[in-house]
């Protein structure tokens, strides 16, 4: 009786110590949404407990606020094998797919109940039942699925009452994924003295957000944890898309990685994710503008909204003008045009205008035009007028005509242009000069033939000039012998076209010039034209060249033609023999050894990413979607298109915003590390972009991504070569970092990705490692803590980092891939894992992996460094594994499988201890937490659980498919060791 009143009192005072430590209810974050609050239910919760009487019982409290509460608490700590049941009426589940239950609950020490041990319980059990509709108000208990059993991280003791000191418990679960309407929660007391102080259940959603512009609406999170729902923007008013704009939803409910964006229209401008008008002198033309601009000088708007501004009078714009260019007017006139005539030739100069309109596309045209004598007719000046350096958009003040007629009156007109100068032409813009061209000389003749050629005479005729320039008053023949070049001479002078030229030496060439005489003197002499007496001749320049001439130019082109065939084919030959040489020599440099560089050896960290990384243009790189989310930040799935290759798919991380320079360049000395490596099994980086943000590391892209996930994801669908085969392009990977020098320091199947042709290659070279003193002994890394089960005893210890450290983690990875992605020492804590390697124990193998396997992963965590075998030893033992499959055959299912619990056997025992219950066997193999699920099942004793398989544990409720393995795994093992005790003769 004395226990029944101290547990009475204990409830009456947990109660009171309840109101004195609780809030009022808090406001829901915007990122949740609440399906049940039973702190805010107004009256009785009339929840269904199960026994009616003797069991929960709903009790009214108050807050702080003088607000009553309604709560249950259970106290039947004395009675053995409880088990009172409390549910939640029926809860619609809404958009929800996975919902959180959030637990507030104080629990009273056992140990301070005297008289309850054996009895007493510290713990509850969470249970839900999906359902479509509030018809399950009598739905059995083993309808119901379990979702944990909740135990107290603090407990009162009578003390603690006494002081009114009460701890409250707060706990939170999910659950997902749900698929029904509604759902029912149920609470099983087992023997605990415990309140429910309040009952929160929610789902978690990405609440309405802007974003570039862009709206995206609640969203509710995806059924898996670690999913991202894609969610496609709509751009707000008064904008327009300029890339699709994306965002993913976070499973916490929170936004993550904009893709694409809105820009606001024309005559708006960005303000806080708006798009606001502009005001009224202001604009904004186009789409890209920044924002919105007061109007240029000499303009105007009178609207709200403009997306230009016009002109004030008199003022124009070109139509290449941007709308950010003030209005401007035509130049005015140049001024001081001086002209300078030389018989048919003028050269005109001016000064620039004195207003240029305010543009800088000043240029000038000239005006040419032939006006009759005495009168006011004038004529545009034909196109046989030739002009220096041009007509039309000269940027110089000087301008020569030439070929104009001689003695001919001109005017000459030049007018300054620019970009509106067709808005308002006027002759003011334009400055003039008329001119009379002096007596010219005539031009040259151009065409000399001859005729009746003997032996000492010629006759020859020519064409008059193209421009005379007057009255030809005579010719004048210039001859010579060719062979006397031009020293002696004779001159033959003839008023007509025609000229006989006599006493010539026969058989011999001559060379004639030609030229013509008026007023103004004589022209130039003609080109020179070659005539041999008794034959026929043609001229050097300009005339028709003999047949005789021509056949010697030809035969000298052939014999030219022929010497540098032979010079090209003597210097081909040397140039090959020298190649050859130079190939060798080339050959063997290849063949030293290329030692890897630590990029943080640089004085300066950028001189080697750009050394070793090359950099990207970022209009090469599309982004398409978010595959990850990285330490720096996420990791992305796009398309490379370099000039002059094809399209690739890449993976792209990406810094996110805000970084620091430090920041940024450990992301980017990953990439100064890849960039150093060129094998088939390690990760290729294609280039960097680090000129503009985002910046961004782009590699090739693994579409089956880690390989731990994937062997996950396969379970049992590859055959042993298979397996062995993706062991060996690791192992060659490896080789290759190991030859150059380079110790990885964190290998594991998650390090290692997988393309679409099952290739493995190594990956995530961007760690630096630090040991921190922290009870699990993990590793420290800019990427993340590295779990101590991969390292190697020495690296752990004494920090001794090498390639077979490397070899170590190899081992490792080795039984990842042969358990096909299981946990490396399963359930074991990171302290307890380094005492058991301490103490000598190593994993066993895997379900159905080769002995010789298994033998290697046992070389590779030797002790000692020096015993392990180097990489390129362990290529060559897969090597000879692949070649002869029969070695594959032995599996090391003779030998019974080690387990944690046996850290102090050697890996060779393989004596199966005696268990006495199922419980002890939980207990063996780590797994005692499913005890109740036994029990409940009916499963008491060894014998019993012999025959189960997949489907019985999951009825059982027993979903984990690692937990299920590691069962079956040991069941078969039990009945080995059955077997092995029967054939020796030992009762088991």
């Amino acid at each position: 009786m004395a226990l029944m009143a101290g547990i009475i009192y204990a409830l009456t005072s947990l109660f009171l110590g309840i109101c004195a430590g609780l809030s009022a209810p808090r406001s829901p974050p915007a990122n949740e949404v609440t399906l049940l609050d039973s702190r805010s239910v107004q009256g009785e919760l009339a929840w269904v407990a199960s026994p009616t009487e003797g069991g929960w019982e709903e009790v009214s409290i108050m807050d702080e606020k003088n607000i009553p509460i309604r709560t249950y608490q259970v106290c039947n700590v004395m009675e053995p094998s409880q088990n009172n049941w409390l549910r939640t009426h029926w809860i619609q589940r809404g958009a929800a797919q996975r919902i959180y239950i959030e637990i507030k609950f104080t629990l009273r020490d056992c140990n301070s109940l005297p008289g309850v041990i054996g009895t007493c319980k510290e713990t509850f059990n969470l249970y839900y039942l999906e359902s479509d509709s509030d018809n399950e108000r009598y739905a059995h208990e083993s309808r119901f699925s379990k979702i944990d059993t909740v135990a107290a991280d603090e407990s009162f003791t009578q003390v603690d009452i006494g002081d009114r000191i009460m701890k409250l418990n707060t706990e939170v679960r999910d659950v997902g994924v749900l698929s029904r309407a509604g759902f029912y929660l149920a609470f099983q007391d087992v023997g605990a003295c415990i309140a429910l102080v309040s009952v929160h259940v929610f789902y978690k959603k990405c609440p309405l957000a802007v974003r570039n512009l862009a709206q995206f609406p609640d969203t509710v999170t995806g059924a898996d944890t670690s999913s991202l729902v894609e969610v496609r923007g709509s751009c707000v008013d008064h904008s327009e898309e300029q890339e699709v704009p994306k965002m993913y939803c976070g499973a916490d409910g929170e936004w993550l990685v904009p893709i694409g964006n809105c820009l606001c229209n024309p005559g708006y401008e960005e303000r806080i994710e708006q798009c606001q008008v502009c005001k009224v002198g202001y604009y904004r033309s186009l789409s890209s503008d920044v924002g919105c601009r007061k109007c240029p000088l000499h303009s105007y708007s009178v609207k709200e909204g403009a997306t230009s501004c016009d002109c004030d009078k008199g003022y124009y714009r070109s139509e290449t003008d941007p709308a950010a260019m003030p209005c401007t007017r035509p130049p005015s006139a140049p001024h001081n045009l001086i002209s300078n005539v030389n018989e048919t030739s003028v050269l005109l100069d001016w000064s620039p205008p004195l207003s240029s309109g305010g543009r800088q596309d000043l240029t000038y045209n000239v005006v040419c035009k032939q006006c009759v004598r005495d009168t006011q007719r004038c004529s545009p000046c034909g196109d046989d007028v030739r002009y220096s350096p041009q007509r039309l958009s000269l940027r110089s003040t000087r301008v020569s005509v030439h070929q104009l007629q001689a003695h001919t009156n001109y005017t000459f007109q030049i007018w300054a242009i620019n970009g509106v100068s067709k808005h308002n032409p006027s002759p003011e813009q334009a400055v003039s000069v008329t001119l009379t061209t002096n007596q010219a000389a005539p031009s040259m003749v151009m065409s000399v033939q001859s005729k009746d050629i003997t032996r000492h005479t010629l006759a020859l005729f020519w064409d008059q000039p193209e421009k005379p320039n007057g009255v030809i008053l005579e010719y004048e023949v210039k001859y010579y012998e060719k062979d006397q070049n031009e020293r002696s001479y004779r001159i033959v002078k003839t008023t007509s076209r025609n000229a006989d030229i006599k006493d010539l030496t026969p058989l011999t060439s001559y060379v004639f010039h030609v030229r013509a005489r008026t007023a103004a003197g004589y022209g130039d002499f003609s080109a020179p034209f070659e005539f041999s007496t008794n034959t026929v001749a043609a001229p050097v320049v300009g005339g028709v060249m003999s047949s005789a001439v021509l056949l010697l130019l030809v035969a000298g082109c052939v014999v030219v033609l022929l010497l540098i065939l032979i010079i090209t084919f003597i210097f081909t030959k040397r140039r090959s023999k020298y190649s050859k040489t130079k190939q060798g020599e080339d050959k063997n440099v290849q063949q030293g050894v290329r030692i890897y560089v630590d990029p943080f050896t640089y004085e300066d960290p950028n001189q080697a990413i750009r050394e070793f990384a090359k950099e990207i243009n970022t209009s090469c790189i599309k982004i398409e979607k978010v595959i990850g989310i990285g330490e720096f930040g996420e990791v992305c799935s796009g398309r490379l298109k370099l000039p002059g290759k094809r399209e690739i798919c890449v993976a792209i991380k990406t810094l996110k915003a805000g970084f620091t320079e430090q920041q940024r360049l450990d992301f980017l000395s990953e990439a100064s590390v890849i960039g150093q490596f060129d094998h088939p099994n390690i990760i290729h980086l294609e280039g960097v972009v680090t000129k503009c943000k985002p910046v961004m590391i782009i590699t090739e892209y693994m579409e089956n991504g880690s390989l731990d996930m994937f062997l996950r994801k396969n379970d049992g669908r590859f055959t042993v070569i298979q397996l062995v085969g993706i062991l060996r392009g690791i192992a060659s990977g490896m080789k290759y970092l190991s030859d150059m020098s380079y110790v990885h320091r964190d290998l594991a199947a998650r390090n290692i990705l997988v393309n679409s042709n099952l290739v493995c290659k190594v990956s995530d070279f961007g760690m630096s490692r630090v040991l921190e003193d922290e009870p699990e002994g993990a590793y420290t890394t800019r990427g993340g803590k590295i779990p101590i089960r991969w390292t190697a005893p020495e690296a752990i210890t004494y920090r001794k980092f090498t390639s077979a450290s490397d070899v170590w983690s190899y081992g490792i990875v080795m039984w990842e891939v042969m358990s096909y992605g299981e946990r490396p020492y399963w359930d074991m804590s990171n302290q307890d894992v380094i005492k058991a390697i301490e103490e000598g124990y190593r994993l066993p193998p895997p379900m159905e992996c080769p002995l010789a396997l298994h033998q290697l992963m046992l070389e590779c965590w030797m002790r000692e460094r020096a015993d392990r075998p180097k990489f390129s030893q362990i290529v060559n033992m897969l090597d000879k594994l692949i070649r002869n499959p029969a070695t594959l055959k032995r599996t090391a299912g003779d030998a019974s499988r080690s387990h944690p619990s046996t850290i102090n056997h050697a890996p060779s025992e393989c004596s199966a201890p005696s268990l006495a219950s199922v419980d002890d066997w939980l207990k063996l193999i780590g797994l005692e937490q499913y005890r109740e699920n036994f029990n409940t099942a009916g499963y008491s004793s060894i014998e019993s659980v012999i025959p189960m398989n997949h489907e019985d544990l999951a009825k059982m409720g027993i979903s984990c498919s690692a937990h299920q393995r590691k069962i079956l795994s040991s069941v078969e093992d039990l009945l080995s060791g059955m077997h092995h005790r029967q054939d020796s003769k030992v009762p088991v």
